[in-house]
């Protein structure tokens, strides 16, 4: 369970954000398909003009067409490498990256960091409009259209009743061995001025697909098709009900990943591997 860096390696944090329309998700896949982890450590290889390849470890594996502000991940280089490169690293990456994908900052990481499991928090926005005429054409791979009018107010009590720890196997889906309880810390809805609706949730992990199922059921609820009691009837039911769709990927963005104190880094990421099958 040990995540000691290796002798004569630095491990380093990376702060980046992406579109992901044009990805099949974060994670290398066979196939050739294209995806962000991959086309960063493609960079990260050439700019530093290695042999190999240096493996990302991601805060959240986003899906195929998930974008992300605020997605961090670590990388352990050899120390030659970091020493010869460092001061140029990010603007060299800076040319290097396609343009849906920017590297923001990369720094030494502090002794007991691991970009996933010291994470205690990952927080989401999923984006949709009920605007009668549809979706600004330059939001349109960041916003839904839903062609039925909100109760904003609906849906925000509806959140509500889902905070805490809870087992959603209703709005997950279930992977073998895996444990299907999360704690929710905040999860909440509100209309901007521009008539686009921001559903945010903040949470220890993620379930997979477990964040577009519970917006799935929430738009249900600002249509008036079901209750405000009906999203926590599903939860307490713990199996997937028909009636919840897992919403289209375009209008969710991971926002912010949140990480304790530097001294706190190590048993943080103790109790999270404690843990394993809980941590997305």
């Amino acid at each position: 369970m040990s995540d000691e860096v290796q002798p004569g390696f630095v491990r380093l944090r990376l702060d980046l954000s992406y579109d992901g329309t044009a990805f099949s998700g974060w994670a290398k896949q066979a196939g050739g398909r294209r995806t962000v982890q991959g086309e960063v450590e493609d960079a990260l290889r050439t700019v530093t003009r290695s042999r190999d390849t240096y493996e990302l470890t991601v805060a959240g594996r986003t899906d195929a067409g998930v974008h992300a502000r605020g997605q961090v991940a670590h990388v352990d280089l050899p120390e030659t490498v970091w020493r010869e490169h460092h001061e140029k690293l990010l603007k060299r990456l800076a040319g290097r990256l396609p343009r849906d994908v920017r590297v923001w900052a990369l720094r030494e990481a502090p002794s007991g960091f691991n970009a996933r499991f010291a994470a205690i928090w990952r927080r989401y926005v999923y984006r949709v409009t009920d605007n009668p005429g549809g979706v600004d054409p330059l939001l349109r791979n960041h916003v839904l259209w839903h062609d039925w009018a909100l109760d904003v107010d609906a849906m925000e009590a509806a959140a509500k009743t889902l905070v805490g720890e809870h087992d959603f196997a209703a709005y997950a889906k279930k992977r073998e061995g895996a444990t299907t309880i999360r704690e929710i810390l905040d999860f909440g809805v509100r209309r901007h001025a521009d008539g686009i609706v921001e559903i945010e949730v903040r949470a220890d992990a993620f379930c997979h697909n477990q964040v577009r199922s519970m917006v799935g059921a929430l738009l249900f609820v600002g249509d008036g098709h079901r209750g405000v009691e009906w999203p926590r009837k599903v939860l307490d039911a713990r199996v997937r009900d028909s009636a919840v769709h897992v919403v289209r990927p375009h209008g969710l963005t991971l926002e912010e990943v949140g990480y304790p104190p530097d001294d706190q880094l190590a048993e943080r990421q103790l109790q999270a591997r404690r843990v394993r099958g809980r941590v997305h």
